[in-house]
């Protein structure tokens, strides 16, 4: 197994931390503000700077630290020729993202980011379901999320949480690009993007709570994702037009369901008692196969920062009003 530095351990690098373990990976240094014993694991080491865990010669580091601090880790762990596990998204603005891209690829480093609703077997049925071109050429997608925000880490004041907070990365359109990465692995790639957002609802926030945006992909095709922060109960679903017929997907019924316009018929997939964190799992599991040399990343840091730049369009798009053409 490789050493793997773990950066962060917040709600998120923590379920990494207890997959990898679990996965059977012994070799974890962490790497933290405050040197305090993780209950998980208190045997592993802790550093609290970050060159001193880099002197341990890590294979590799998972990133998931906020949003914001991304590339403070992610550019030296490359320099010093570490793979990367980035969390989603690569980062909250474009600076240094190039950067990072050309030092991955001069090093030959494998990078990967976290977007794990690629092991859903929800959407990767509708993804191979579209490969196989059932619903003949694809018109449209709709896509949408939401769930109350102070509802995400009840045992924390919303308020005080990255989500909250501008200069952190925080607000619907970076919090949920997920469904910007997976409407655009079902689609191909974006060329123009349109939204507008903001802060619509009485949630004490200083970001976007609300966000609906309009993209142009290069087969012309449409595609609407509506973000949010306020539905009480977690809702996320998508519909997919084609001219020979209709996909849907709904992660809370856990159910892929097509209709084929020549016969006139709905066919469904179910993957009931598929749990959240098998998701994480296959994910980490799949960054350590690529590790091993076993496979390439699902999502990639070139995938990782086309999503980034379409989320930093809308919301550019979001204050101006205007669209914006992708180069």
């Amino acid at each position: 197994m490789p050493r793997i530095l773990i950066a962060g351990l917040g709600s998120i690098g923590l379920r990494h931390l207890k997959n990898l373990l679990q996965l059977g990976a012994e070799d974890i240094l962490l790497l933290r503000t405050k040197n305090e014993v993780v209950k998980e694991a208190p045997h592993l080491p802790i550093f609290t700077i970050l060159q001193n865990a880099l002197n341990q010669n890590p294979d590799a580091v998972i990133v998931s630290n906020p949003t914001s601090q991304h590339l403070d880790i992610a550019l030296p762990a490359a320099k010093a020729g570490c793979h990367l596990f980035l969390e989603k998204p690569l980062s909250h603005t474009w600076q240094d993202v190039d950067t990072l891209l050309a030092t991955v690829k001069q090093k030959e480093l494998i990078g990967m980011v976290g977007f794990d609703m690629h092991f859903d077997p929800g959407l990767r049925k509708v993804h191979q379901l579209l490969e196989d071109g059932v619903i003949g050429r694809v018109t449209a997608i709709q896509a949408q999320v939401g769930q109350y925000l102070p509802d995400w880490h009840p045992w924390e004041d919303y308020r005080k949480g990255v989500s909250a907070q501008a200069d952190t990365g925080g607000g619907v359109i970076l919090d949920l690009i997920h469904e910007i990465d997976y409407v655009t692995w079902l689609m191909g790639e974006a060329k123009e993007v349109m939204s507008m957002s903001g802060r619509v609802s009485s949630l004490e926030i200083q970001t976007e709570d609300t966000a609906a945006i309009l993209i142009r992909f290069m087969n012309n095709a449409i595609g609407t994702i509506n973000l949010d922060y306020i539905q009480r109960t977690l809702s996320r679903s998508c519909r997919i037009v084609g001219e020979e017929g209709t996909i849907t997907w709904d992660l809370m019924e856990q159910q892929v369901s097509w209709f084929l316009a020549e016969n006139k018929t709905w066919q469904d997939f179910s993957y009931a008692g598929f749990q959240r964190n098998d998701r994480f799992l296959a994910e980490m599991k799949h960054f350590l196969d690529c590790l091993q040399g076993k496979a390439e990343p699902e999502v990639n840091l070139e995938s990782g920062s086309r999503s980034l730049k379409i989320a930093l369009a809308a919301k550019e798009s979001g204050k101006t009003g205007k669209a914006v053409l992708l180069q």
